[in-house]
């Protein structure tokens, strides 16, 4: 059974905040397309999170990688979507009461390099087919958070 994954929606006005990658694997990839002879490297966005740990709530492994991910502080605002994020399950949580400033940190920042980098990056809307957000079925989900307001989409949702 796959790995839960928990992430947190940090908003700033018109913004989320997302981690820019850049991730080139040695051959074979699985992330490339079958039948590709190298890896030329693969340019995405994803929100912070990372997996659930044994006995612990979504909420809280969504507060954990955010802070081990970027510095910052948060409480959990509210459940936003479930969906999935490369065949795990996966839950998204608006936060609130964010506190610091992002700072790159923990697994990202020791494995921080020219094949396998991280940057931690304030996108709009309009930014996220350029980043390549992923997954790709948040984007709009998260345009409409962000131009909406979160009761409408939460509505919407729960309709």
């Amino acid at each position: 059974m796959p790995i839960p994954r928990a992430v947190a929606v940090v908003r700033s006005g018109p913004r989320v905040l997302v981690i820019k990658r850049y991730l080139r694997r040695p051959h074979p990839c699985v992330m490339c397309p079958a039948g590709a002879t190298t890896c030329a490297g693969h340019r995405y966005a994803v929100l912070p999170g990372g997996g659930v740990e044994p006995g612990a709530s979504a909420q809280a492994a969504a507060l954990r990688e955010l802070t081990e991910e970027t510095t910052l502080r948060a409480i959990v605002d509210r459940r936003l979507w479930a969906g999935e994020h490369n065949g795990r399950p996966a839950t998204y949580f608006l936060m609130k009461q964010v506190s610091g400033e992002p700072v790159l940190s923990g697994d990202e920042a020791r494995e921080h390099g020219t094949l396998n980098s991280f940057e931690l990056h304030w996108a709009t809307a309009d930014e996220f087919d350029a980043l390549n957000l992923h997954p790709a079925e948040l984007r709009p989900l998260l345009s409409r958070l962000l131009k909406r307001g979160v009761d409408e989409i939460v509505r919407s949702i729960d309709a």
